[in-house]
């Protein structure tokens, strides 16, 4: 039985499988979950609902984690290929206990792992992995008689609640692209659904990903939905991540809008509708929010909080917001306007929303926005038992430079994040963020800046040289 421990991170699960992770492994994470359901829930047989995504060994290890949560009591109700948000949906339209989700999201193939939650709408925080893997590693297993039932063409319950509640007046013309992951059999249906003329684009499911990895931050997937976008004249273009919880936006002339403006755009629309609204965003996030005009107008509030779906997720939930963003492209509605869960298609149906409500297009909406310069997110290489000392290691730095007064690109600087890892802001409103990746061996790097491109990099240049000084930092996965 072979189960690194490293693969239990902040609020999911993530192995290369077979390298570090097998099936017997993952019974044993089965068993785990299923200790861990029964623990929270009080009850003998919890309902338990498992899907999976499209990877070639996805069902096989869906079957083995089926195995170890049945061996705990828990009966099955299996709704096959999902997307995550399906399996969150199906939560709540079938009542269940937990959910657990078969799926590696947007990482490259040979990875596999589990997205899994018991309250409804939420998934597992820090607390509960740290539970799960004690209770997984130490072996502390209830034993009970369980059942496991297939659930047949649950994706078209999904596709009609979705369609049903969203039809727009508007012919708008989309670009769906999905990197050949899951989202292909959901998304184009969906949103010629609810009225868009949609151009498809790597729509075909293909576990090998023959042309890049199914992620919306990725440059080369929003370079080919850029073409795409061009080439056919389309409004807008979307681009899915593996498991369509996460949504990536091309406006109208090819070029990309991150993820954390476009929540802006949205968070304004409905602060009209909704006064004194609470938004929650990332520390990812551009700084725009917190000086944003139609924001104050209408009395609403915004937070920044730790990375991560889990972690925004929750923290909606607990303040009681109306929304949550961030730059990764998981975008969070809460009552009246969904669950609270993540739902790339979801956030892509709310842009359509957004330009079905204007006479312009998307180009013209972002550009009222202030011009800023963001750079990309970018993961530099970094063990995973390094990757927390690391940004310990930079925070304390950072400290000590506020303190004392020194200067970054001649700027003071005025505020520190420390939520999740370090965002130190500038007297200009320039920004910096290091903090450690939850479910890679990398840290993440972001900088924005809203007076100058050159500034934007000298403090990319400023954080990667802090880095580089510490010799435990490989490779970035994109850089500027």
């Amino acid at each position: 039985m072979k189960i690194n421990p490293n693969g239990f991170r902040e609020y999911d699960a993530r192995w290369l499988f077979e390298k570090d992770i097998d099936l017997e492994g993952i019974t044993d994470l089965g068993k785990g979950l299923g200790t861990q359901i029964i623990k929270h829930t009080k009850k003998v047989n919890p309902k338990v609902i498992v899907g999976h995504d499209y990877r070639s060994y996805s069902e096989e290890i869906k079957k083995a984690l089926i195995k170890g949560l049945i061996s705990t009591g828990s009966n099955i109700e299996d709704i096959g290929l999902s997307l995550s948000p399906t399996v969150y949906f199906a939560q709540f339209k079938m009542n269940s206990d937990a959910i657990a989700m078969v799926t590696a999201s947007h990482n490259e193939n040979g990875w596999t792992g589990v997205k899994m939650g018991i309250k409804k709408g939420l998934t597992h925080a820090p607390e509960e992995m740290n539970e799960l893997k004690d209770i997984t590693l130490n072996k502390r297993f209830i034993k009970g008689e369980g059942s496991s039932k297939t659930i047949d063409n649950f994706k078209k319950i999904y596709i009609e609640d979705l369609v049903s509640k969203n039809k727009i007046k508007k012919k708008i013309k989309a670009v769906v692209a999905c990197g050949n992951g899951t989202a292909g059999i959901f998304a184009p249906e969906i949103l010629k659904g609810i009225g868009c003329e949609v151009v498809e684009l790597d729509c075909k499911l293909d576990w090998s990903f023959p042309k890049y990895n199914p992620n919306p931050e990725d440059l080369k997937m929003l370079r080919a939905i850029s073409n795409a976008v061009k080439d056919s004249k389309a409004d807008i273009g979307f681009g899915f991540d593996g498991d369509g919880d996460r949504c990536g936006v091309i406006d109208n002339k090819g070029n990309e809008i991150y993820s954390d403006k476009i929540g802006l755009l949205i968070a304004r629309n409905l602060s009209n509708k909704h006064k004194n609204s609470k938004f929650i965003v990332d520390v990812k996030s551009t700084g725009l929010y917190s000086k944003d005009k139609t924001l104050s107008k209408n009395q609403c509030k915004t937070i920044y909080w730790k990375t991560g779906h889990s972690h925004i997720k929750r923290k909606v939930n607990l303040e009681k917001a109306l929304a949550g963003f961030e730059k990764s492209g998981h975008f969070f509605f809460n009552h009246p306007l969904g669950y609270g869960y993540d739902d790339g298609i979801n956030s892509a149906i709310q842009v359509c929303h957004l330009l079905d409500n204007e006479n312009k297009n998307i180009s013209e909406i972002i550009s009222e926005l202030p011009k800023t310069f963001q750079t990309p997110t970018m993961a530099p290489f970094c063990k995973d038992e390094e990757k927390y000392k690391v940004v310990d290691e930079i925070v304390k730095k950072i400290q000590y430079l506020k303190k004392e007064k020194i200067k970054i690109d001649n700027l003071l600087i005025t505020e520190l994040l420390t939520v999740n890892g370090v965002r130190f802001s500038l007297e200009d409103g320039s920004w910096g963020l290091i903090r450690a990746s939850s479910n890679k061996p990398s840290l993440v790097v972001v900088t924005e800046s809203p007076t100058s491109d050159i500034r934007k990099k000298n403090i990319f240049n400023f954080i990667d040289d802090l880095l580089q000084k510490t010799k435990k930092v490989g490779k970035y996965d994109q850089k500027i």
